[in-house]
């Protein structure tokens, strides 16, 4: 059995993400270290980067980005669908 978990959040300071660091918190167990980390950081977004993060709140659960928070984000092609890009 693992003996600890590292959990990374992925925050931009809003209250969404401060909700969800909240709520990893409460969840989290004796054996969980929970690090809340500031996306502004460039040290924190090359992290992202190298986690493929595209959205924030997002968590990473023993250096692997949870499957909830992979492939997130603003898509282009479908923003275009709904209308970015059109005039009137």
């Amino acid at each position: 059995m693992k003996e600890s978990w590292v959990i990374e959040v992925f925050s931009a300071g809003c209250p969404v993400c401060r909700e969800l660091a909240q709520e990893i918190r409460r969840a989290a167990c004796s054996c969980c270290e929970v690090q809340v980390l500031d996306a502004h950081d460039p040290q924190v977004a090359r992290r992202m980067a190298e986690l493929g993060v595209k959205a924030v709140p997002a968590v990473a659960i023993d250096v692997a980005l949870a499957a909830c928070c992979a492939g997130a984000g603003p898509d282009l092609k479908v923003l275009e669908i709904f209308g970015l890009g059109r005039e009137g």
